[in-house]
């Protein structure tokens, strides 16, 4: 068993930024792929980041360019990272961490909110 635990969430104004990170109990990012995915009220979760573990990343098209999904080269820190750059108010949810992929493992969630 895995517990992923997150942290770094808050509330900022729109064009700030925040850094999520994810604290994993023991070291699979040499195994599995971990990824932050988001759910805003009334929509479907939906994936948002994912690095596997050669260190390939890929983003959902509605943050390329402004979220960047890391993991610590510290084997032991065991945590990945999503850091959020030019929020919108559009990016308000609740980001998981997860690993392993949709039927693993995942975090308790923390909550993003980008008002003015």
């Amino acid at each position: 068993q895995v517990q992923l635990v997150e942290s770094g969430g808050g509330f900022v104004q729109p064009g700030g930024s925040l850094r999520l990170s994810c604290a994993a109990s023991r070291n699979i990012f040499n195994i599995y792929s971990m990824a932050w995915y988001r759910q805003a009220p009334g929509k479907q979760r939906e994936l948002v980041a994912i690095i596997t573990p050669g260190d390939n990343k890929n983003y959902a098209d509605s943050v390329k360019g402004r979220f960047t999904i890391s993991r610590s080269r510290d084997n032991a820190k065991n945590t990945v990272d999503l850091q959020m750059n030019d929020l919108k108010p559009e990016d308000t949810a609740v980001y998981y961490c997860n690993g392993g992929g949709p039927s693993a493992w995942w975090g308790q969630g923390t909550q993003v909110t980008v008002s003015s």
